[in-house]
């Protein structure tokens, strides 16, 4: 357990503080934690998730060994307390604490505000989790949140936003959870194979391996969250299945998970084409980035029209995310809100 002392003297830090911050030190103390591998997993590489809390906070972090001591004012110094503890009760259950982990709790603390008196081991957490075998996943944003929760409760989501805010990730670890739960039996994966910009040419091999570039980020997501094991004998049995977008016509999918990646790239056909595929106890996941349409000039964005067709439809779930809501790096929320500042390109539309 953290023991945590207030007004104790500075200790010698082992990391320099950022001094351009200027905060005025109206509030000091240090925490001491008995576990010298969780406090160094919080403090983490070069003290960067110091550094992040720094940052964020507006609060100036010291830290020496399993001694780390928070300068600040009154709400920083508090808000800190509570994100270093909630991080170290996560290190100390053996779970790795990564920059967007750090996020994630400083944002779920700042929603929590300092009405009550905080126990990072009994509170509830803020925002919702999806429970894997293999190691829980949080939401790290109010929209994360949302989408879980959504998902949890509808068969038909859309998950709409900017790269980086945990669209296909959490899409990934829902049908993972109900397929370890045998509530559905199958996980299909499709995704328009729309060439980014470039001209890939021909592509050799079978079916999969045509198509495993263009679903490589969803691959990447099963293997992080599910056994490797797992999953390669599951994609041999069909269990996890791979649908490229263009051979799902005819197709009634029932007892099944159906994610729909990048659908900015799907046209309108192909989108209301795929909506109709759904079957008895079956979820269908969409998800893409309406900034990012790869479709020739003059066609309609299937998920564009969808949205807006879908929106209110009961049974349907609309999740927006914007750049605020990335965590995939600090770096990576600056370049999706600097273009999002640029003027947008009309949007074509059939005539």
């Amino acid at each position: 357990m953290p023991k945590s002392a207030s007004d104790s003297p500075s200790l010698a830090p082992s990391r320099k503080p950022d001094r351009d911050m200027q905060v005025p030190p109206e509030t000091q103390f240090v925490i001491d934690f008995d576990d010298n591998r969780a406090a160094s997993a919080l403090v983490g590489p070069y003290g960067q998730n110091l550094a992040l809390i720094e940052r964020r906070l507006g609060v100036v972090v010291d830290s020496r060994g399993n001694h780390i001591t928070v300068a600040g004012s009154r709400d920083g110094c508090d808000a800190a307390r509570r994100v270093l503890e909630t991080l170290y009760a996560q290190a100390s259950q053996g779970q790795d604490i990564a920059q967007g982990d750090v996020e994630g709790a400083i944002r779920a603390v700042i929603a929590q505000g300092s009405l009550f008196e905080f126990d990072p081991k009994t509170a509830k957490p803020s925002f919702d989790t999806i429970n894997l075998r293999k190691r829980p996943v949080r939401a790290r944003t109010g929209a994360q949140d949302a989408y879980i929760r959504a998902l949890k409760h509808h068969e038909l989501v859309f998950g709409v936003g900017p790269a980086g805010t945990g669209k296909t990730w959490l899409a990934v670890a829902h049908a993972a959870q109900l397929f370890e739960r045998k509530e559905v039996d199958r996980i299909i994966l499709s995704r328009p194979a729309v060439e980014a910009g470039e001209r890939l040419g021909f592509l050799p091999g079978d079916l999969r391996e045509k198509v495993d570039p263009y679903l490589r980020p969803i691959y990447d997501a099963l293997y992080d969250l599910m056994d490797s094991r797992i999953v390669e004998r599951a994609l041999q049995t069909g269990e996890i299945e791979i649908a490229p977008l263009a051979f799902m016509r005819g197709r009634t999918l029932t007892n099944a998970v159906i994610i729909l990646d990048e659908a900015q790239n799907t046209t309108s056909m192909q989108m209301k084409m795929f909506l109709t595929r759904l079957g008895e106890n079956s979820r269908m996941i969409i998800t893409g980035d309406p900034s990012q349409v790869d479709l020739p000039n003059g066609q309609t964005s299937g998920l564009a029209e969808a949205v807006k067709l879908l929106d209110g439809v009961a049974g349907i779930a609309q999740v927006h995310f914007k750049a605020e809501d990335v965590i995939r790096h600090e770096l990576v929320a600056r370049i999706v809100a600097a273009y999002e500042g640029l003027p947008q390109r009309p949007a074509t539309h059939k005539t």
